[in-house]
């Protein structure tokens, strides 16, 4: 009789086209139970809705799939009942996303996203967490303040994800590397 996996936070971080997705994809759907998949992506060019329509093709129908490009904790909190594995793709638009909205409310959303995650794991039931997003820092220092003014949100998201996350998996030339766990 085989034992029903623990719960967990697993982050996955890396660079673009790195495989992280794909990866962190292939590792939830190992998981039992119902699945969303919650797109922080936005349709805002042809391309973006070419890459949405890859990703969900990619996902399968095993998958519901939950857009939300701002309001990332409170769709959490109300869907951890429902299923058993929440992705979500990707933590850094979702960044971009509320930068756009409302720069200065940045460092509250980090920390209700972080608050959240830590509820989430601590109640009965809890979903496995899957949280992909980008690692920005490791290349030149961007030219201008609003690059790097991103960049150190970035970094301060992933440090505080990662602190909480079982798991942490740095994804580089489609090799996953573990670092936490």
């Amino acid at each position: 009789m085989s034992e029903t996996p623990q719960p967990k936070l697993v982050f996955v971080t890396g660079g673009a086209r790195s495989g992280k997705s794909s990866f962190t994809l292939n590792e939830a759907s190992s998981m039992p139970g119902p699945k969303a998949y919650i797109a922080t992506a936005e349709p805002l060019d042809g391309e973006m809705a070419e890459r949405i329509r890859r990703h969900r093709e990619e996902r399968g129908s095993g998958w519901d799939t939950l857009e939300e490009p701002v309001e990332l904790a409170a769709l959490l909190r109300s869907v951890k009942d429902r299923y058993s594995v929440l992705l979500v793709d990707c933590l850094t638009l979702w960044l971009s996303n509320i930068y756009i909205v409302d720069r200065a409310g940045v460092e509250r959303e980090i920390e209700g996203l972080v608050r959240v995650l830590k509820e989430l794991r601590g109640s009965p039931g809890c979903p496995s967490l899957y949280l992909v997003s980008n690692e920005v820092g490791m290349g030149i220092v961007p030219e201008n303040r609003l690059a790097r003014v991103f960049r150190d949100m970035a970094g301060r998201l992933n440090q505080e994800v990662a602190g909480v996350a079982d798991e942490v998996y740095l994804v580089v030339s489609g090799i996953p590397l573990k670092v936490k766990g």
